[in-house]
């Protein structure tokens, strides 16, 4: 018998080690491979018929602020969590379409949803625990914004996927790219890019460059890490590189490449508060939330005043400008906060920028920590790590804190949180912020449109808007209504007044003897009303506003807008010891100003929605007989008044200052100082500015209106009357001019008050209590 044949190898000795391995690891994949096919056709089994209905967003209409623009169109405030302005695809300018394809989908247009190549590496970057490569279209990401979390699961980039599938099929593709550019989120509160225009380079989408859509366009990525305000190198490479796609993708060309990334970026780093406007973007605020409640601020309502931007921002700048000076003049309070720096000089830059973090700078006046201080010279670090030298006039606003024994509370020494500001003539000077507020309002007398409006020094600091809602004795500022209702009585400007003393024993006021003065201290005998109002003379009004009789003059007042409540039938009535807001003397001397027509001022223009449709815009006002309350006859004699105030008065160098002669107006200084206000107009425009502390204390014994709110008034008149040419107003029917002054036709030739005779400075004896109290409140003004 033939011998059995050896045995056989068996299978696995016959393959080789490699081999072996690699059918495992075939094996393996083909496994993975099978149990997410039978995964994800689990999910697409139960999950696709659950999906939430995507047919919403054909009609969505996302949250967007409030949003208020100036009469040229800028964009002065907005409210709201969510920065937004919502635009159709049709609305948004190719380059940046172009810009968003490039880096986050190139193929948009081509693929029904779904890039499968970029979800496999996006499956296999999970199984691996690593980043996800490029995966998400642009319809993935409106998916996930819309309708999941952003959690990096398989079963959710299976979730993502379907909704993909689903929205695609809904919406056309320029509709899911229409709502990614508006909904998603770039930073800074903005959501959508043309917000985010707005943001960081504060111009409208439609103006922008390509440059600035790659710049845009690196946002969706990681606002924060690729933000241009914050991080402007890293925002720079990333825009480089998506310049380098769009040119790839052929959305530029080597020209327009080569050009856009040269370009250089103005990026925005101020608010739209820049200009000055948070007073009257709050005053619009406000007038619309009784209307529309708590939708105010997601409607997306655009709301355009009647503030002219560069008005406002120079109304701004000459409010600030004014109470800064004199803040100069003012006693130093000392530091606002001292802090230990560290010995090592190394340690100190680092300690600085932690301090002065919580001492933002407040306009123009920046934060700065002492680091050396003696009573010549004091050396400062701002928040940037600039070191400061001072010396000379840039230390004297605050040579107080710098004496060697002075109170502690007030020193300035090493570590000394201070306060800088930058000056032409000198460079850096110390200074402190203001604690004196003020106001300033301009309005167009002709219709009542309120031009530019700042209610205070800082609206951070202080919200209170002076302008609508701070009541103050207007002082002399108001006399030229007492002269109004005495025009009506016979007087003339030729009229002759004593300016002479009066006194007031105990038994006029009921209480103790009282002798008022002139603000100068003198009197110059008789004068004429011309005269007497140019020169603010106290005692000729109290006579006008006696021969004229109180009860006569407060209702007269009510033609100009005056409450008759804020302003007792009382002698003091004659040196303005009532009450008004700066928002009524503007209405008020517009009454002069239009030729006697009372308009009341406004400053919403009008309101539009989301979709465009005008909600309300403000009827056109006309100067007519239904709106006259002053005879235009007195309203050009007063106005001839004012002028002479501004020509030869306490308000002479307006003319000077602003080199024309169609001026009027009247400065206004309370007792004790305690309020300054000037009220002027040119025909086209009326300003009042007041100026005063919060808590009414004196201002000091030679401040007055014309020498701080004056100043302020001819800093705004300037600006904003540089293209206005001089009208002066013309005479209407029924006045006439003789030897020099003007009349009204039937008070010529002695027919009118030519003098008051009775120059007894008595006054007759209070009937009652409250009279008597009124004579009192006489004594308390200037």
């Amino acid at each position: 018998m033939p011998s059995k044949p050896s045995s056989l190898p068996s299978p696995s000795e016959q393959i080789p080690r490699w081999r072996k391995f690699a059918l495992g690891f075939t094996g393996l994949i083909a496994a993975g491979i099978v149990a997410c096919g039978l995964g994800a056709a689990l999910i697409l089994v139960t999950a696709y018929p659950n999906l939430p209905d995507v047919s919403g967003l054909s009609d969505y209409r996302p949250h967007q602020p409030l949003r208020i623009w100036s009469a040229e169109g800028k964009l002065l405030a907005e409210f709201g969590e969510e920065r937004r302005q919502y635009l159709a695809i049709e609305e948004i300018p190719q380059v940046m379409q172009d810009a968003i394809l490039a880096i986050e989908d190139a193929r948009f247009y081509q693929h029904g949803g779904v890039d499968y190549w970029g979800v496999l590496r996006a499956g296999l970057a999970n199984l691996q625990e690593s980043r996800s490569q490029g995966a998400s279209t642009i319809t993935m990401q409106v998916a996930r914004n819309f309708y999941l979390s952003s959690e990096k699961t398989l079963s959710r980039k299976l979730y993502e996927i379907l909704l993909a599938l689903r929205i695609e099929s809904t919406l056309s593709k320029r509709k899911i790219l229409e709502i990614y550019m508006n909904q998603i989120f770039l930073g800074h509160r903005a959501y959508g890019f043309a917000a985010a225009s707005e943001v960081y380079f504060g111009k409208p989408l439609k103006h922008i460059s390509a440059a600035e859509a790659a710049m845009l366009a690196g946002l969706p990525k990681a606002p924060s890490a690729y933000n241009p305000i914050a991080n402007p190198k890293r925002a720079r490479i990333r825009q480089q590189y998506i310049l380098d796609r769009m040119l790839e993708n052929g959305f530029l060309n080597v020209q327009q490449h080569t050009a856009a990334k040269s370009e250089t970026l103005k990026i925005r780093t101020a608010s739209p508060s820049q200009a000055g406007a948070d007073y009257a973007a709050e005053a619009a605020r406000q007038l619309l939330l009784s209307r529309y409640g708590d939708e105010l601020y997601s409607r997306g309502l655009s709301v355009t005043l009647s503030v002219r931007h560069d008005e406002q921002q120079m109304a701004y700048k000459a409010l600030r400008k004014g109470l800064m000076e004199y803040e100069r003049r003012q006693f130093y309070r000392g530091p606002e906060a001292h802090v230990d720096l560290p010995a090592d000089p190394k340690l100190v830059d680092a300690r600085v920028a932690e301090v002065l973090a919580d001492f933002p700078a407040n306009g123009e006046l920046f934060s700065a920590v002492v680091l050396e201080a003696s009573p010549k010279k004091v050396v400062a670090s701002l928040q940037t790590g600039e070191v400061l030298t001072l010396t000379g006039d840039s230390v004297k606003p605050v040579a107080s804190g710098l004496q060697e024994r002075g109170d502690p509370k007030v020193q300035i020494r090493r570590g000394a949180v201070v306060r800088v500001i930058a000056d032409g003539k000198l460079g850096w000077v110390l200074t402190q912020v203001p604690e004196v507020e003020g106001a300033l309002v301009s309005l167009d007398p002709r219709t009542g449109a309120i031009r530019a409006m700042v209610g205070g020094f800082d609206f951070a600091k202080n919200k209170f808007n002076h302008v609508t809602q701070a009541w103050r004795q207007p002082g002399s500022s108001f006399k030229p209504f007492i002269y109004s209702a005495a025009l009506e009585r016979g007087f003339t400007p030729s009229t002759v007044v004593n300016d002479a003393p009066l006194f007031f024993d105990a038994t006029t006021t009921g209480s103790q003897p009282w002798e008022p003065k002139n603000y100068d201290g003198t009197f110059e005998g008789p004068m004429t009303l011309r005269k007497a109002l140019a020169k603010s003379k106290n005692m000729v009004s109290i006579r006008v506003l006696r021969s004229v009789g109180t009860h006569e003059a407060q209702s007269w007042i009510g033609r100009f807008g005056f409450p008759a409540n804020k302003h007792p039938a009382y002698l003091t009535m004659a040196l303005g010891a009532g009450s008004v807001t700066p928002l009524q003397m503007a209405e008020a001397y517009s009454v002069f100003a239009n030729g006697g027509h009372r308009i009341e001022s406004s400053l919403i223009q009008k309101i539009v929605d989301d979709h465009g449709k005008v909600l309300f815009e403000a009827p056109p006002v006309t100067l007519d007989e239904a709106n006259r309350t002053l005879d235009a006859r007195n309203a050009f004699l007063m106005s001839s008044l004012l002028q002479e105030v501004t020509r030869s008065g306490t308000a002479a160098r307006a003319q000077v200052a602003l080199k024309r002669t169609d001026l009027y107006g009247k400065t206004g200084t309370t007792n004790d100082s305690m309020d300054a206000w000037f009220a002027g107009y040119q025909p086209e425009l009326v300003t009042v500015v007041w100026v005063g502390y919060d808590t009414p204390r004196k201002l000091g014994s030679r401040e007055t209106g014309g020498g701080l709110a004056l100043p302020i008034w001819i800093d705004f008149m300037q600006f904003a009357l540089r293209q206005t040419a001089v009208a002066e107003i013309p005479p209407p029917e029924g006045v006439v001019y003789v030897n020099g002054e003007w009349y009204f036709d039937e008070f010529v030739a002695d027919r009118g008050v030519t003098r008051i005779e009775n120059d007894d400075p008595s006054l007759p004896s209070p009937a009652n209590a409250e009279e008597k109290k009124g004579v009192l409140d006489l004594f308390k003004q200037p």
